[in-house]
């Protein structure tokens, strides 16, 4: 789920960071010396969505309880939009921080770089390591250790629904152009707008940096390159298709607006991942489960492009049990587990294994988005990755609300990178 990695980011940037000190008082009493046997409290923040995805996961996370009985799992649901600040302020005054965390991707090598993750290298949390996807293990690694354990990978494609797009006589687009074309036909036959663009969130201008082969920036040669040609060409794809009456967007609440729209369907198109299948479901128009059809992010004139995302869980280095929540980590991560949870809501399983589960090999939704994840686009695994997003957002929705041109968008964004990345060209 990243219903809000912009404002996190933004929030994230203005905190102050330090190396991790103290410990949980999470509860957790460290407990398996002696018997062998675990105990104590494992305190999870969880940061999936509320109303769909977290049930499931609150579920499954205290059955943790019945292989270990005298093991408490306090499941606590920290909105994702808050959870990457809340959990460095918890961590650097050694007060309040989780045992385990739900770590958005690029989290997970700024929380290790600050020192409050634990490594995982030789623990349980890592039991049959070479059944993760590389793709999806590649986030969880920092200066040559392991720091996390993969939980769910995804990407993004282009939800649409299937009786607008019947009644409209149209076919799902493959290019940026015919995306126009079809949202014209679909506002001329039925009256509603072809895509709702989420403006409020930066992530989702990705898949429009990455069709015009641009990148935010090239890590192993420390070089900026959101503002090149490909970057500007980019910025003008996205401000052109709210212009031409395309797509409509927000500059607040995109997250809500964007599924309400759709799931009422008064948008024919978005563009979103696997975290948003559960609750658009949930929606009037999707009561046929059959009425949702999901296909690539229409490619830009350098091909079609998706960022690589997803969720890691990491032990906090503080914590006062630390065997308990090493094997939480894995009981989370385990084959079993990911089965339920791909069958359940059909997120991206991180071991290769899972795929060939005869539920998740059936799902059509994880069918879908497989083959996209394996050639999405990687962010560099730096810890600033998660800072990256912070100047981006601001611009990203200037430009599309017309407050800036797409020209200086990308120049100041640029300039901001280059005050976050010190040395960087």
């Amino acid at each position: 789920m990243r219903r809000g990695i912009a404002a996190t980011a933004l929030v994230a940037a203005l905190g102050v960071t330090l190396a991790a000190c103290g410990g949980s008082d999470s509860g957790s009493n460290g407990g398996s010396k002696g018997s062998g046997e675990l105990s104590g409290t494992v305190t999870w923040w969880d940061t999936s969505t509320v109303g769909s995805e977290d049930k499931v996961f609150k579920k499954i996370a205290e059955d943790f309880t019945k292989a270990h009985p005298k093991v408490t799992v306090k499941y606590v649901n920290v909105p994702f939009g808050e959870a990457q600040n809340k959990f460095k302020n918890a961590a650097q005054s050694g007060s309040g921080a989780p045992d385990v965390i739900r770590s958005e991707v690029a989290w997970t090598p700024e929380f290790a770089d600050l020192g409050y993750l634990a490594p995982l290298d030789g623990t349980p949390a890592l039991k049959n390591q070479d059944d993760f996807l590389k793709q999806a293990a590649a986030s969880t690694k920092y200066n040559g250790k392991t720091y996390a354990v993969p939980q769910v990978i995804d990407s993004m494609g282009i939800f649409y629904n299937k009786k607008i797009f019947k009644d409209a006589g149209v076919q799902v687009p493959k290019t940026i152009d015919e995306l126009k074309a079809v949202s014209a036909k679909i506002k001329q036959k039925t009256g509603k707008t072809g895509l709702y663009l989420r403006g409020d969130d930066a992530y989702w201008f990705l898949s429009f940096l990455y069709g015009e082969g641009g990148d935010l920036v090239d890590a192993e040669n420390k070089k900026i390159t959101v503002d090149n040609p490909a970057g500007v060409k980019a910025f003008k794809v996205v401000k052109d298709l709210v212009d031409s009456g395309a797509a409509k967007t927000d500059a607040t609440d995109g997250w809500n607006n964007m599924q309400t729209a759709f799931k009422e369907g008064k948008v024919a198109m978005m563009i979103n991942g696997p975290w948003a299948v559960a609750d658009t479901y949930a929606g009037k128009e999707f009561a046929d489960k059959a009425n949702l059809g999901i296909a690539p992010v229409p490619a830009g004139s350098a091909g079609q492009g998706a960022p690589q995302g997803g969720h890691n869980l990491a032990v906090y280095a503080g914590s006062k049990n630390l065997d308990a929540s090493y094997a939480f980590a894995e009981y989370m991560t385990s084959v079993e587990t990911q089965a339920k949870v791909s069958k359940e809501l059909s997120l991206l399983p991180t071991r290769e294994s899972v795929y060939i589960k005869p539920d998740v090999a059936t799902n059509e939704q994880i069918a879908f988005f497989k083959p996209v994840v394996e050639k999405a686009v990687e962010r560099p695994w730096i810890p600033e990755t998660g800072s990256l997003f912070a100047p981006l957002v601001t611009e990203y929705t200037k430009v599309l609300t017309g407050q800036t041109t797409p020209e200086t968008g990308a120049k100041t964004v640029g300039d901001g990178y280059r005050k976050l990345l010190k040395d960087w060209k």
